[in-house]
């Protein structure tokens, strides 16, 4: 990216300079062009191999449809033990210390017999082989550096962006004979040396990697001594959920005029600007960085006010969507449009898991993540402190409101624990407790349900699971701060286009976020065209929860409560709704389900 390198080496005053010759909605499009990819659009076909660059290497990769971390590291270990089995050679496989690479044993005097598979062998037909030198463990100090065999299949997408490779191969490691024992060649989380002679087991592979889920039911060959369960790895359900809003919507914009003229008194000026609630599809994306990268994840819940985004498969099990009319079925079941609001009931989704991941639709993660990235093993959560403050004293009209309910916050936090706070979180997944949520619900019941009820952001609001619940989780020694490699990125300003080019070359952040927090009209469509660019590249394989292509482009003609409209029916007696099964659907459900959201307009 010639462009961009060139853009970097330019004195800051300059690079300013350059950017501020022209207007302010065009800054963007100006950055955005100078560091645009150097490959342009060209795609490849599926099926052909292209070149590409695999943690620093040159090599050839398969260009696919989709895949995801997971899918290759099962591929990769899968041929693997294939071939083996075909040559007769035995083996046993183990965890390796890089939870996104397996690893297979094999006696060192079968290394010739392993070669010779592994150029033979039809199950690796296309991988990629090559020898790496490892070092021994710091407790093995007798051992000398030796040598693995890493096996991988690299694949790559159809514009040859996102190249899944050699950070996912196999590893064969050989283990030397010393009388009874054989002696592993390097360290490993479970044992040393073992007996020669084996007792032969099958083991489910969320043995072999804290990456793979608990549900995953692939088996591989091991050792009665080596299939044991780790005392850190994350055995609990976790769940995400996400708030979202298509601000474009028709019939939205209804319901958010109406109570706007409702609101009774004047809103910070950001309470309800457009930017808030404006949709570029982050949404779609955000959930594709789960899917490949967060696979031990159990369910993923969509909370909206009925809308559903026109991609979605409302049918997939995988997410279920919410609507406001259950979270706030005590208080009418309205429409809310402060998210404050609406995060303060997120422990009342039906179904939730204990542990769950609360994200904004411009939260994606960048790289594989393990469960240990935001809860310990024991069920304690992490948290991520930014050094971003919201300011001393009340919260008062005039403040932001993220900075007034991080005052509130305060507030109760100084009265129940003596303590004071001052630091924001970090744009990140926030890792919560439902239980917490509970108990913070229960102790400052007015202060929750007040929030609750503003329908726009408010001077009283707490901000519960995006700060609250972090503190008062630690003060109640139920919660760590941790860390996170971790990027923010201001949409509206002029470096985020060379920013996120960085980004897209180096993939170097556990997790980024894309905030827009008041931009104009002018500017919404600048950056609407960089996230065009920059996300599908980013991340350009769908997930199994996203409709064909052809299907979407049908559905955008209607907004996303019309789709809402088409895809749900109500429960009777509740507040809840099911997705509608669209081929035996009675004529008569078609009226029912209009009549089901009609009661949750506000001017209804």
């Amino acid at each position: 990216m010639i462009a961009l390198r060139v853009y970097r080496l330019l004195p800051s005053p300059l690079r300013r300079r350059l950017v501020q010759m022209l207007p302010a909605h065009r800054r963007i499009g100006l950055v955005r062009t100078l560091v645009r990819p150097s490959g342009g659009d060209t795609r490849h076909p599926i099926g052909s191999r292209v070149t590409v660059d695999d943690g620093g290497v040159r090599t050839r990769a398969e260009v696919v449809a989709a895949a995801t971390p997971l899918e290759m590291w099962h591929r990769n270990l899968t041929a693997v033990t294939t071939a083996l089995d075909a040559a007769g050679v035995r083996y046993h496989c183990l965890r390796n210390d890089d939870h996104l690479r397996s690893t297979v044993a094999v006696v060192a005097d079968q290394r010739d017999a392993v070669r010779d598979a592994l150029d033979s062998a039809p199950a690796l037909s296309g991988a990629e082989v090559r020898t790496v030198k490892v070092q021994p463990g710091r407790h093995q100090p007798d051992l000398a550096p030796t040598e693995v065999f890493q096996v991988w299949f690299p694949v790559t997408d159809p514009r040859a962006g996102l190249v899944l490779g050699s950070r996912f191969a196999c590893e064969i490691e050989f283990w030397t004979r010393d009388g009874d024992v054989v002696r592993a060649p390097r360290h490993n989380a479970v044992i040393d040396e073992t007996p020669v002679e084996p007792e032969p087991v099958r083991v489910a592979a969320a043995l072999l990697s804290h990456f793979v889920p608990e549900a995953d039911d692939h088996t591989y060959g091991s050792r009665r001594d080596l299939a044991v369960r780790a005392f850190d790895r994350v055995g609990f359900p976790i769940d995400a959920v996400y708030t979202w809003v298509d601000g474009s919507d028709p019939e939205w914009r209804d319901r958010k005029r109406a109570a706007l003229g409702e609101a009774g008194g004047p809103l910070h000026a950001v309470a309800a600007n457009s930017s808030r609630y404006h949709n570029r599809d982050e949404l779609r994306y955000s959930l594709r960085s789960l899917h490949s990268f967060a696979p031990w994840l159990r369910r993923i819940f969509l909370v909206t006010d009925s809308q559903l985004p026109s991609w979605l498969d409302p049918h997939h099990p995988m997410v279920t969507v919410v609507s406001h009319a259950e979270l706030f079925a005590d208080l009418g079941g309205t429409s809310s449009f402060n998210s404050h609001a609406i995060e303060s009931r997120l422990h009342r989704i039906e179904g939730l898991a204990e542990h769950f991941l609360y994200l904004n639709d411009d939260v994606f993660l960048g790289r594989p993540l393990l469960p240990t990235h935001f809860f310990h093993a024991n069920g304690i959560a992490k948290f991520f402190p930014s050094p971003a403050q919201f300011g001393l004293g009340d919260a008062r009209p005039d403040d932001l409101p993220v900075n007034a309910a991080g005052k509130n916050n305060r507030r109760h936090i100084q009265r129940q624990f003596g303590v004071t706070i001052t630091q924001k979180m970090k744009h990140t997944p926030f890792a919560l407790r439902r239980s917490i949520m509970y108990q913070i619900e229960q102790v400052l019941q007015a202060d929750v349900t007040e929030t609750a009820r503003h329908r726009f952001r408010h001077h009283g609001d707490l901000s519960i699971p995006s700060a609250l619940h972090q503190y008062w989780a630690y003060l109640t020694a139920q919660a760590v701060p941790g860390d996170i490699e971790y990027e923010y990125a201001d949409l509206g300003h002029p470096s985020t286009p060379a920013r996120l080019a960085d980004l897209l070359a180096r993939r170097h952040r556990d997790v980024f976020c894309l905030n827009d927090t008041d931009s104009d009209e002018r500017s919404m469509a600048e950056q609407e065209a960089m996230l065009a660019d920059f996300l599908p590249r980013y991340l350009p394989f769908p997930a199994p929860f996203e409709l064909p292509d052809d299907v979407v482009a049908e559905r955008r003609k209607l907004g996303a409560t019309a789709l809402w409209r088409r895809s749900y029916r109500p429960i009777p007696g509740t507040r809840r709704a099911a997705p509608i099964d669209a081929p035996t659907l009675p004529n008569n459900m078609l009226n029912t389900v209009t009549d089901f959201t009609a009661v949750r307009r506000p001017d209804g």
